[in-house]
């Protein structure tokens, strides 16, 4: 029998006050919390006690990392718990890759609660590599490992009530579950009708006041900080008056973004903007495991021993973190052992060339004018522009000078001809990009200022079957992710050095962005607005419709 005692000063979420108190742990579980007498003269701890931090939405597979070593860097800044959704490796292997990240993650100290993946393919727009059907979904949510049912991002199948869409929703009402949401935009009666066909949760909304529409029909809103999307700007303001209804999460969260720091960086930033400390410790520890039913501990009698040591509510720097009694982190220092993984894959396509990422023009010489997809930093969402470009030999020319360039999807499922456009908002002056982490079917993406160096980055990740790489006309870096293009079994921190690496070379070549790598994964996300590029061509997510990528429409003007 485990036993030990923690004296500290205990920050109480539920009575909502802060005294002195010894927690009694026995295997694994507080058995008792006993406040101290404080008298005159007797000395108070110096450190602090509080329930750990949980992250509400996110995709493991974004960090790049198997779920042991999310956890080996995740506990370091005090996150003892996540809601995981893993449909990203869902679209590359299906209820096979929902079962890898199970088994790794049951091989370490840490809480993950993963969801059925509900859009797996995401749209019928896009080649993924697997399906998980209506039958797939009930046979995972009758599961006591499955605890949601993921978001759920056709929000116009909800509307339209597509029958497979309210066969899934169903299924998650008949076992008791939640489901999250996703619906970028939603407002009004469109929001109300969303909601009511039993969707909880939302992590996509942008502004206040879209926020504020989902929260008056009931809906929880998940702010997000994560590599490329940041929202927490624009809705932390609501958690002063919507204490219960808010939660913090990352989303997707890059290798080097998670060693710098998780969910204890939006508690440090809303405590900054004079948030009350017990109303932020409500949205980063309490409102994800009421919601989710979670079994995480949160500093009660009979509750598991999950809880952070922190030396003072005005610094919030995390100096030990336990998970069912256990030392996982100290001092900055994870505890948690790297363990073994299996390097699952699906990546079947061949190598291509330069010729095969030309756009064709309907003369050998002029201009034309052009779709053009524009990259915001911070933002999921893109814009719409149109560009005049030069043609000649009868292809289309990208202008670096003006960051207009080439881009390009390539469907790894099976060999096919690339789909190609052009992007805007990337920044490079020289250079390619690819990667295999191509929200949400996980093409390889790739983009680049000529043909050429196009084509020899996504051979580069064809070769190392998935990964991550810059190529300039000097140099090729690849960051290899064996397990289903998505991530590495490498220890997280060589991981996170080596993403780094690649993300400071993106920007020598020009990029401009906070993430490039991150932004350039989700030109290829289709359900989010407003034009996109699949394996099957450029689409316009407000039309729901593929578009060409060339354009003589009078009522679009050239922006750029």
């Amino acid at each position: 029998m485990k036993q030990f005692r923690i004296s500290a000063n205990l920050i109480d979420v539920w009575q909502q006050s802060i005294y002195a108190a010894t927690l009694h742990i026995e295997d694994g579980v507080i058995r008792r919390i006993v406040p101290w007498e404080t008298t005159q003269g007797v000395s108070l701890p110096d450190h602090f006690v509080l329930p750990g931090f949980v992250d509400a939405h996110v995709h493991i597979e974004s960090s790049m990392l198997v779920p042991s070593e999310f956890a080996r860097l995740a506990v370091v800044h005090g996150t003892v718990a996540t809601v995981s959704d893993p449909h990203e490796i869902g679209n590359v292997l299906g209820v096979q890759g929902v079962e890898l990240m199970l088994g790794n993650s049951r091989k370490v100290p840490f809480k993950f609660s993963f969801g059925a993946p509900s859009c797996v393919p995401a749209t019928a727009f896009e080649t993924a590599g697997a399906a998980i059907t209506p039958e797939d979904i009930a046979s995972l949510l009758r599961r006591d490992d499955i605890r949601y049912l993921s978001e759920m991002m056709n929000f116009p199948g909800v509307l339209n009530q597509d029958p497979e869409v309210m066969q899934k929703l169903a299924i998650a009402a008949k076992c008791g579950k939640p489901v999250d949401g996703h619906a970028p935009g939603l407002r009004g009666e469109q929001a109300r009708r969303y909601i009511e066909a039993g969707i909880s949760t939302d992590h996509e909304c942008f502004t206040r006041e879209e926020a504020l529409d989902k929260l008056k029909h009931g809906m929880k809103i998940l702010i997000r900080e994560g590599s490329a999307a940041r929202n927490f700007e624009a809705l932390i303001s609501l958690l002063s008056d919507y204490p219960e209804e808010i939660m913090f999460c990352s989303d997707d969260k890059h290798p080097d973004s998670l060693v710098e720091g998780h969910i204890n960086e939006l508690v440090k930033r809303a405590l900054a903007k004079g948030i009350s400390l017990f109303h932020v410790l409500r949205a980063a520890c309490v409102n994800p495991v009421l919601h989710y039913k979670l079994p995480v501990g949160l500093l009660r009698e009979g509750d598991p021993a999950d809880f952070i040591l922190i030396d003072d509510p005005g610094k919030f720097n995390v100096l030990a973190t336990y998970v069912n009694g256990t030392k996982v982190a100290e001092q900055g220092k994870t505890l948690i052992r790297s363990v073994s993984c299996d390097p699952l894959n699906h990546f079947e396509c061949r190598k291509k060339e330069a010729a095969d990422f030309g756009v064709q023009a309907p003369f050998q010489a002029g201009s034309v004018t052009v779709r053009v997809i524009e990259a915001l930093d911070g933002q999921l969402i893109t814009n719409k522009q149109v560009a005049p470009l030069p043609v000649k030999n009868g292809l289309v020319c990208s202008d670096p000078g003006r960051d207009v360039l080439k881009i390009a999807v390539v469907n790894r499922y099976r060999d096919m001809a690339p789909a190609t456009a052009f992007i805007c908002g990337l920044g490079l002056r020289q250079g390619a990009l690819a990667s295999s982490v191509a929200h949400d079917s996980h093409n390889i993406i790739a983009v680049g200022t000529d043909d050429i160096l196009i084509a020899e980055a996504v051979n580069l990740l064809v070769e190392n079957s998935g990964g991550i790489c810059v190529v300039t006309e000097k140099d090729k870096r690849v960051l290899p992710l064996p397990v289903a293009g998505l991530m590495s079994c490498e220890d997280g921190y060589r991981v996170a050095e080596e993403y780094a690496s690649l993300d400071s070379l993106a920007k020598e070549l020009g990029s401009g962005l906070a993430a490039p790598f991150m932004t350039l994964s989700f030109m290829a996300l289709l359900v989010i607005p407003h034009l996109k590029l699949s394996d099957r061509g450029l689409f316009d997510g407000d039309g729901f419709c593929f578009v060409p990528v060339l354009t003589e429409d009078p009522g679009e003007k050239s922006r750029i």
